[in-house]
């Protein structure tokens, strides 16, 4: 069985819905982050960086929330054939766990960065249901999640965006959305 490595709040949560997207049983390892268990050897030896999540597979270990939400896609089947679309794919995970975050991470010029970044959003999400189309893909579960944290931790007003706001109400709609923010 799977095992992810998280602790409360954290990305691991990311992971975690996608699992319950993808109906793949896993066991959800409970770090206690402020007795820094993610800073002891036995976990550093799974993640020497002492991050979360981290996802063990038999004798394959994943860590950073991006690059094991593509290795599920890929393991499961669920990236598009055609290289083009897989690109599609790829680059909104890494919007989303690099531009996206950077821009919250900015302090001060955080509502600066989010006012370069929504209104192309805003754009793209206005004829879709889902960031790639008109079904949720492992796309939709980095950068919905990313924009529900940025919501909750920092405030983001996402009420000039309504394509945004819609797309949210969708993503946290989802029942595996509600049962991995529930655990």
């Amino acid at each position: 069985m799977l095992k992810l490595y998280g602790g409360s709040r954290s990305r691991a949560m990311i992971v975690a819905w996608y699992l319950e997207e993808l109906h793949i049983p896993y066991e959800f390892v409970r770090l206690d982050m402020a007795a820094g268990e993610h800073r002891q050897a036995d976990y550093l030896a799974i993640n020497p960086m002492g991050k979360v999540p981290a996802l063990v597979d038999g004798e394959t270990v994943v860590w950073e929330s991006g690059a094991i939400l593509l290795y599920l896609a890929d393991k499961y089947g669920q990236l598009p054939g055609e290289v083009g679309q897989r690109g599609h794919i790829y680059q909104w995970v890494l919007f989303s766990n690099s531009t996206l975050v950077q821009a919250l991470a900015q302090g001060e010029k955080r509502e600066q960065e989010m006012a370069k970044l929504l209104p192309p959003l805003q754009q793209i999400l206005s004829d879709r249901e889902y960031i790639t189309g008109s079904e949720l893909t492992v796309a939709d579960v980095a950068l919905g999640s990313i924009l529900g944290f940025a919501v909750q931790m920092f405030g983001l007003d996402v009420s000039p965006y309504p394509a945004i706001g819609a797309y949210l109400q969708r993503c946290s709609g989802r029942p595996a959305f509600q049962k991995a923010m529930a655990g």
